[in-house]
């Protein structure tokens, strides 16, 4: 009578072990599959930062600040006599 007693534990063992391994299995998977979407996202981040701080560049050139300020702000380069020097 004890052996059935055991040998039902050692099923019941087998079992939980078996369904653990497909758990176990199941949620690396997952988290795998979670991975490669966090990296695909990070790569696509990486290439918008590349492409904004190119824009950054782009837009503080000093061509380009001139040309905004002279075109939008209509702003001109003063004469020398319009110019003031404030001593401390």
């Amino acid at each position: 009578m004890s052996s059935r007693i055991g040998l039902a534990v050692l099923w019941l063992a087998l079992l939980g072990a078996a369904i653990a391994v497909v758990w176990s299995k199941h949620e690396a998977r997952s988290l795998f599959i979670e991975l490669q979407r966090l990296n695909a996202e990070r790569d696509r981040l990486d290439i918008e930062w590349g492409q904004l701080k190119l824009e950054q560049s782009a837009f503080a050139m000093h061509g380009r600040v001139e040309q905004t300020a002279r075109g939008s702000l209509q702003m001109v380069v003063p004469r020398p006599d319009e110019v003031r020097i404030v001593k401390p």
